[in-house]
């Protein structure tokens, strides 16, 4: 069975295939960098939660960040959320963004095993 999260946009933010859930992209709002990669990671936990699964699910995430000097605090904030030896697959790019005002998005994949 699939099931989906939807949106108002033409995506999902995330999509459950059997044990696994695809993230769509997050980002999060604020005025500085921080803000928005703290208020990125709330989004991800709520959208996780609708998917009765955590932070601790997470298996990949791509981060996109629209400015490459962004990657020091990035790597600091991915220690609020993950914990030591347990990070995520991850994969870094920079990219323009539709929303000016945008510094990151982060998509991934999570693995949450069903109960027997």
């Amino acid at each position: 069975m699939i099931n989906r999260i939807p949106t108002p946009f033409s995506y999902s933010s995330a999509v459950v295939a059997g044990e696994y859930i695809f993230l769509g992209l997050h980002r999060g709002f604020g005025e500085s960098f921080t803000q928005q990669i703290h208020d990125t990671f709330e989004h991800l936990k709520k959208t996780l939660l609708q998917c009765n699964a955590s932070l601790d699910s997470v298996v990949k995430v791509h981060v996109y960040l629209k400015n490459i000097k962004d990657l020091p605090e990035m790597e600091k904030v991915f220690c609020d959320y993950f914990e030591t030896d347990r990070f995520p697959a991850r994969m870094t790019s920079t990219t323009e963004f539709i929303d000016s005002d945008c510094l990151l998005m982060i998509d991934g994949v999570a693995y949450h095993p069903i109960p027997q």
